[in-house]
This record gives C-alpha cells, sequence and structure tokens, in this order.
C-alpha cells in the first residue's frame, strides 16, 4: 500500500515520479539532485525580446516660448520709429494776435533686419526602411523620424528664442532675452541699431549687475510700473519653472483665505501651470498669465520677460515646411543615392517695433 511505503516527501516523489524520470530529476539515496544543464531566458537562440514600433521620448520637448509669440507675414525687411518727441519748447499757448510759433518735428530712423533660415535634416538608406517594417523594426521609419525631427525643430527655435543676451545670434533667430535687455554694449546691438547711441532702443529692466539677489514681489510691481510709464502694457510673463515655483512661495504668505479663483492661463493657445489666482500655485501676476518654458536663461533662478505682444512677435518670411526627396519619392538622383533625407525649414526673424513695452528681471535667487 502506498500509506505503508510512503513515509518521507522522498518517498513520495519516488512512488509517483520513479527514481529517474523525464523531469529531469535523479535520486542518490535521500538527497534530491538538480540536473546541471537547464535551459534558461539567457540561453542562445532561447529568447529573443521584442521591442514594438511605438517609440516613447524621454526627453521634454516643449517649445512654449515660440508658442506663445503672435505669428505675422514678413511684408518688408525693416520699418521706421520715432525716437524723439517735437519740442515742448516750441509752439503752445498763443498771444492775442500773436505770429504763428517755429515749426517742431519728431525724430525719424530707419530699422533693417533680413530674414533667416533655420533647417533641420535627416536621412534613411534604402536597406534602412526596407528593414524597418521586418522582424522587430521600427514599421514606417520616415514616419518615426519625421515626427521626432519635426519636434527638434521646433525646440531648437525655441532655444534660439531664448538665448543669452551675450550670445550674439549670428544666423540663428534673435532671442528675448537680447530684445528685452538693458544693456548698452556693442553684443547687445540688434538689427541695425547701436545700442550704446540709442537709449530708446534699451528695454526697461531690473539686474543687479551680474550678482544674483533674492526675488520680491517689489521686483515684479516695479518692473510694471516702469513699463506702463513707457506706454507698454505686457500681455504674458515667461519665466523658468524653478521661477514659477518660487513666486509661489512669496504669494503663499500672502493668501487669504477668502472665495477661490482657479486659473489654468493660456496664451496664444499655450497653457500654463493650473493653479489659484495670484497664490499657492501661481497662474497670473496683475492679471497677466504666466507661462513657463524649460529654456529660459537662468542666473541662480530663471530670468522673467514681461512681453507686450502687441509690439513683439515672430515675423514669417516662409512657414515652418517639409521637404523630402529620395528612392521612395521617385528621385533618388537628387540626393545621388539609395536612401531617403528630409528637411524642416523655417525662414523668418523675430521683430519688436517698441522696446519700451516689454521688460526683463534678471539676476535672481
Amino acid at each position: 500500500m502506498a500509506r505503508d511505503y510512503i513515509r518521507t516527501i522522498t518517498d513520495m516523489e519516488r512512488y509517483f515520479y520513479g527514481a529517474g524520470n523525464a523531469m529531469g530529476y535523479s535520486y542518490s539515496g535521500s538527497e534530491l539532485l538538480k540536473a546541471d544543464a537547464p535551459m534558461l531566458s539567457t540561453t542562445a537562440g532561447i529568447y529573443q525580446a521584442i521591442y514594438g514600433r511605438k517609440v516613447w521620448s524621454q526627453l521634454n520637448q516643449e517649445f512654449n516660448a515660440f508658442s506663445i509669440l503672435p505669428k505675422r507675414p514678413w511684408e518688408r525687411s525693416g520699418w521706421r520709429v520715432i525716437t524723439e518727441r517735437p519740442s515742448f519748447t516750441v509752439g503752445g499757448g498763443l498771444a492775442e494776435n500773436a505770429t504763428l510759433p517755429d515749426t517742431t518735428k519728431p525724430t525719424f530712423q530707419h530699422i533693417a533686419a533680413k530674414p533667416k533660415t533655420v533647417a533641420h535634416t535627416f536621412d534613411m538608406s534604402e536597406t534602412a526602411m526596407f528593414l524597418a517594417d521586418k522582424d522587430d523594426g521600427l514599421g514606417d521609419i520616415r514616419s518615426v523620424l519625421k515626427e521626432e525631427m519635426g519636434k527638434h525643430h521646433a525646440e531648437h527655435i525655441n532655444r534660439m528664442l531664448t538665448q543669452d543676451k551675450a550670445t550674439v545670434a549670428g544666423n540663428d533667430f534673435e532671442s528675448l532675452d537680447r530684445v528685452t535687455t538693458g544693456d548698452s554694449a556693442s553684443t547687445s546691438d540688434i538689427y541695425s541699431i547701436d545700442r550704446s547711441a540709442n537709449s530708446w532702443s534699451l528695454a526697461e529692466h531690473s539686474e543687479n549687475s551680474g550678482t544674483d539677489r533674492t526675488l520680491s514681489l517689489d521686483h515684479l510691481d516695479e518692473i510694471f510700473r516702469l513699463t506702463w510709464e513707457r506706454g507698454g502694457n505686457p500681455k504674458v510673463i515667461l519665466t523658468g519653472y524653478d521661477t514659477l515655483m518660487r513666486l509661489q512661495q512669496l504669494l503663499q504668505s500672502q493668501q487669504r483665505f477668502m472665495e477661490e479663483k482657479r486659473v489654468t492661463p493660456t496664451y496664444n493657445g499655450v497653457k500654463g501651470v493650473p493653479g489659484i489666482e495670484a497664490g499657492f500655485i501661481v497662474a497670473t501676476y496683475n492679471g497677466v498669465p504666466i507661462i513657463p518654458s524649460k529654456d529660459v536663461a537662468k542666473d541662480t533662478l530663471s530670468r522673467m520677460y514681461f512681453l507686450d505682444t502687441d509690439y513683439l512677435y515672430f515675423s514669417t518670411a516662409i512657414p515652418t515646411q517639409y521637404f523630402e526627396s529620395g528612392i521612395e519619392t521617385g528621385d533618388p538622383f537628387a540626393i545621388n543615392r539609395l536612401g531617403q533625407e528630409g528637411m524642416y525649414r523655417t525662414m523668418g526673424e523675430l521683430w519688436t517695433t517698441f522696446f519700451g513695452g516689454h521688460a526683463s528681471i534678471r539676476d535672481l535667487k
């Protein structure tokens, strides 16, 4: 009887499986021993990982600075500005039967700006495209690269628009940091303007000669006052996520627990961080939406740009276009090889027609 024979677990295994069996076990005395050649997932030829065709980006590819700018068609390669008012010492109140006063006039100046071109290209061999649709490939590798390079093109433009003022634009688009600076150094000259000889081209600014100081609400209030007095009216505040959080800390201590107004600021379709009006997570200040961007230039904290987009926009000569040529489009001779090449191209320039409408706060910690 089995119950007489089975006294230990070894007896049970012997009864049901036998002393030598197909499961790969053998017995010697009362010991159960494993075979020394197991089949593992790492055994060559046994397991092949399948990654799938979807590519998941691990990068923050937002381009908020570029997105919040109005886009207008390029109509001309420059503009005129009035740099001085007519004289206040000529003309005015007249005595009875007095002769007419001398004439006076404002001072005009020309500003020249040429469109700039930004391009990004990528290519694929015919073999890579063929294999991408086989086995565990990416599938339509053209579509994958087209999507990712489109994001990269916009993100790179965003970085140009947020470059530090000391970086001369050259063939890149001008930057908001250069537009909103109060620096008259030659490296800050912009368009055809010599800023050391044209103080009207300096924006309102709050800085501390390169020494970082603690951000306070007084800095924001003062810059609003100065901009309003110049005739500007900021429509959006652009800054970094770190400065946004510091503002939150400043305003939290002043929060009064009254009726809450929840706000998600938007500007030109770009959504900011949702929060409560002027408190906790900051959404607006003085009613002006705050939009964060990861690429804003930093000192210890990111700088703050107060932008009047009535006078600031991206002047578009040719909007972003995509071109493709090669074996897949029936023209391998154009690229002189059996492959496929794509390109994104944008032509234009950042324009401001009134420097006094904008401002910046720098040297913050």
